[in-house]
């Protein structure tokens, strides 16, 4: 296989990339790697390879030849697949070739990253598969490990699926407990808390979470851009989509799984966010083995 040389990585700061690799190398070596300073020789070096142990859709690449570098520069790494790649079992995605103590000591880091990011891949593209043929669009959430938002949202892009907001800042959601803030507000809580986010900021997108089907009209006459069609059913579902009838897009939320999303999709919804993309998501296998 001809190896892929990526300068840059699509979505990701390269000094936030370092800052993670830094600190989790420093949480994992510590003082030193006793286990190596003992028993590899200081002059040793090796060639090992980063290799798929099961099918998965690559990501995170970067963080493990990153972890490589910063132990030693005389290590070299040579990229073998992409962030975004399907891969078989057995692929090898990376080779690296350089001091064996170095290589040892980052070893750990580097899979850490990989199998993490690959495995949220992996499972949005299963997700994005199960919609094929449908309008809908996966979107991840919020429900993120603290620290790896940017992260694991980009490892989301590399399965297929779609960013939601980023944070609190980048986007207007009205969410059930917004509303209970303003019980009793007239005409509705929906209809002053659109208002009054467009009078606040006025060029970020407004969505509106409904919970019932009354509640869908009140976002769409309220020009809503979003409704957020939490924990309906199926038919429910199909329902808000004809009572919308294109006057916003529809995002489905809740209780999505691989067994339900293509039925979901096919309501006509725009969005299924899934929140289990980054909080449930298990790390896929990868190795380093070494070549002789």
């Amino acid at each position: 296989m001809k190896p892929v040389m990526l300068r840059r990585v699509e979505g990701l700061r390269l000094s936030e990339v370092r800052a993670a690799v830094r600190h989790a190398l420093t949480e994992d070596i510590g003082r030193g790697d006793v286990t190596s300073l003992a028993v590899v020789p200081a002059g040793a070096r090796a060639v090992a390879v980063l290799r798929a142990r099961e099918p998965l859709v690559v990501a995170g690449l970067v963080f493990a030849e990153t972890a490589f570098r910063l132990r030693s520069g005389a290590v070299q790494v040579q990229r073998l697949a992409r962030d975004g790649q399907r891969v078989a079992a057995g692929a090898v995605l990376l080779r690296v070739r350089g001091p064996a103590r170095a290589i040892l000591s980052a070893e750990r880091v580097a899979l850490n990253f990989v199998q993490r990011l690959s495995g949220i891949a992996t499972l949005t593209a299963q997700f994005v598969a199960a919609t094929r043929g449908t309008r809908a669009r996966i979107l991840d959430t919020r429900k993120t490990t603290p620290g790896w938002r940017g992260f694991e949202k980009y490892a989301v892009r590399c399965g297929g699926g779609q960013n939601h907001r980023r944070g609190l800042f980048d986007m207007v959601l009205i969410k059930d407990n917004h509303l209970a803030m303003l019980r009793g507000a007239r005409p509705n809580p929906i209809a002053v808390a659109v208002r009054a986010a467009r009078r606040r900021f006025p060029n970020l997108r407004v969505e509106v979470e409904a919970d019932t089907l009354a509640q869908v009209r009140q976002g769409v006459e309220a020009g809503a851009d979003v409704i957020l069609l939490d924990n309906m059913t199926v038919r429910q579902l199909r329902e808000a989509v004809r009572l919308v009838a294109g006057r916003a897009q529809t995002e489905a939320s809740g209780g999505v799984t691989l067994r339900n999303v293509g039925a979901i999709a096919r309501t006509g919804v725009d969005f299924i966010s899934v929140g289990a993309l980054t909080h449930s998501a298990r790390a896929v296998d990868v190795g380093l083995d070494f070549e002789p």
